[in-house]
């Protein structure tokens, strides 16, 4: 099934409304400004390794930064992340699909929800979409529980599923908060157990992370490693994982390597 070991990096590229969660107020200029502030710094990161990534982007902030989106998709993948971050409704799901079309003139195939919140999957087929990215296959107290669901790809009625990369034996999630509260080695030793066990690895990001956000009325376990910490361990983990493994998009590692 596998024939190569195979990263997909992925970034959910958004305005930072994240403050709100937690009845901090902050300006949707100022939202959409610190998103783009990290983006950049997501994407020097990505050109300074040479590796592609999928980027699940609002419709919302490639509308406002199009020439950004566009140059991103000559290498990388756009998919959707919804209309918008903080809300939602049914017929966003065709709404940011066409957007993004229109930006990048090229085929939108995947989709993630917001907060990996559930979507549902005849929506998903009606829109148009060939992949969805929103299920996080572990615990996460108030929030839900996905222990029941596949930890790899699989199809739901007819739609492919690619849950975000777990560890084989407890379930324990490789998201950006296990990549930021983690001790670094605890995370690459999982991240490379799960890598040989499952063949590849999804994980997920913000660039919003990237930015020094320490200032920001919010819990320390979101904060706790930013700006340039966080950068420096994103550049540390990429170059461990480039050493055992190659980097692709969904889309493309979908279409290659997953067997129907």
């Amino acid at each position: 099934m596998f024939k190569e070991p195979t990263i997909l990096l992925t970034f959910d590229v958004e305005e930072f409304d994240l403050p709100l969660e937690f009845k901090q107020h902050i300006e949707l200029s100022r939202q959409m400004e610190i998103g783009k502030q990290g983006l950049d710094l997501v994407t020097k990161i990505l050109d300074e390794h040479n590796i592609v990534s999928t980027l699940f982007t609002t419709g919302s902030f490639a509308k406002l930064y199009p020439e950004s989106i566009k140059n991103l998709s000559l290498k990388h993948e756009i998919a959707s992340h919804s209309l918008f971050h903080s809300s939602f409704k049914t017929t966003d799901l065709k709404e940011s699909k066409s957007l993004l079309e229109a930006i990048t003139h090229k085929p939108i195939h995947g989709f993630r929800m917001p907060r990996m919140m559930p979507v549902n999957m005849d929506d998903l087929i009606n829109a148009g979409y060939k992949y969805d990215a929103s299920i996080n296959p572990t615990l996460m107290p108030g929030r839900y529980n996905n222990l029941h669901l596949s930890r790899t790809f699989y199809k739901d009625k007819g739609m492919l599923r690619l849950p975000g990369s777990v560890s084989p034996n407890l379930r324990i999630p490789l998201f950006w908060l296990s990549f930021k509260n983690l001790p670094y080695s605890l995370y690459k030793k999982l991240a490379l157990q799960t890598l040989e066990k499952d063949g590849y690895l999804s994980l997920y990001f913000h660039p919003w992370e990237f930015t020094d956000i320490s200032s920001f009325n919010i819990p320390f376990y979101i904060k706790k490693l930013s700006g340039t910490s966080l950068i420096a361990r994103l550049h540390l983990l990429i170059n461990d994982l480039k050493k055992v493994a190659v980097f692709d998009t969904i889309q493309s590692y979908a279409t290659k390597r997953v067997v129907e």
